[in-house]
């Protein structure tokens, strides 16, 4: 399943690390490498997400969406 939003990928990756971070020096280091790999992909695929919800959202016109 596909992450919500950049922060839900991130997440997943930093808790799936073999060693997790132990402090905050460590999170900020497993965030940044993280972030270097996360491919245009899985970006184009969050952006493309974030339009159809965005879109829905428009169509509701303040009602409810799956969202």
């Amino acid at each position: 399943m596909w992450p919500g939003h950049v922060w839900d990928l991130l997440d997943q990756r930093v808790r799936a690390r073999a060693i997790p971070p132990r402090n905050v020096r460590e999170l900020e280091g497993a965030l940044v490498k993280e972030w270097g790999n996360i491919s245009q992909q899985e970006l184009a695929h969050l952006v493309q997400a974030t339009r159809r919800k965005c879109t829905a959202v428009i169509n509701a016109a303040g009602g409810h969406t799956r969202y």
